[in-house]
């Protein structure tokens, strides 16, 4: 099964020593990820020149634009300062949800404080950004436009700005764990030809959650900046 922990299955394993060894893991294949991204960007202008054909740099540099352009959409020009910080999202969930595609691996996104952890940085962001570009004046909207209806609008707000991060994570956790027990079922079950075809629906459903996750924070962003606040 296609989320299956060998790990956990290993005889003699100390398991709560196995995130020091997750952290080297880790920072080994970002140093690896960060040569091979070195020399397929080249050095000098080859690597600010876009791309010409379809390689490994195009196609970042068409996801990256992608996500530029969504960016200012959603919130208009300035979203284009936020676009390292949306790009780096996308990226840390979309990379964490092919891993659940290797037989034998589990995807750090089926465990919910990854999510929830992504969540909860997003959720301090917006709200810095919500006091940064409008003040004090940003606790406004939490009281709604009717004083009357002031302490009431006020609870639900805070709820409602609480759960999101708890609702991110558990909306990334749930569709991921789905989509890879599905997975690993049929590769149980045909082992050759159908679940190469779902191989591409996981795939598909990756790059999907990572997308709703990243816009879905774009949205935050726009609404905490908003200056009808």
């Amino acid at each position: 099964m296609a989320s299956f922990n060998f790990i956990e299955m290993i005889p003699g394993v100390d398991h709560s020593n196995l995130h020091v060894a997750t952290a080297v893991i880790a920072v080994s294949a970002m140093v690896v990820v960060g040569i091979a991204a070195r020399l397929a960007l080249g050095t000098g202008e080859s690597a600010i020149v876009p791309s010409s054909r379809f390689s490994l740099k195009g196609f970042f540099e068409q996801l990256t634009e992608f996500i530029t352009n969504l960016s200012v959409s959603v919130i208009g020009p300035e979203g284009r300062k936020f676009v390292p910080m949306f790009t780096t999202i996308f990226f840390f969930i979309f990379f964490n949800n092919i891993f659940g595609l290797i037989p034998g691996l589990a995807p750090a996104t089926e465990n919910m404080n990854t999510g929830v952890a992504v969540g909860l940085f997003v959720f301090v962001v917006y709200n810095a950004y919500g006091l940064a570009v409008n003040g004090w004046a940003y606790l406004k909207h939490f009281a709604g436009p009717i004083a009357l209806l002031a302490p009431l609008m006020i609870l639900v707000e805070l709820i409602s700005h609480i759960v999101r991060p708890i609702s991110l994570g558990l909306r990334l956790k749930a569709n991921m764990t789905a989509d890879h027990m599905l997975l690993g079922i049929f590769t149980e079950m045909t082992h050759y030809v159908i679940p190469v075809a779902f191989y591409f629906l996981g795939l598909f459903v990756c790059g999907m959650q990572a997308f709703i996750f990243t816009i879905l924070t774009m949205i935050y962003i726009s609404m905490s900046i908003a200056h009808e606040h």
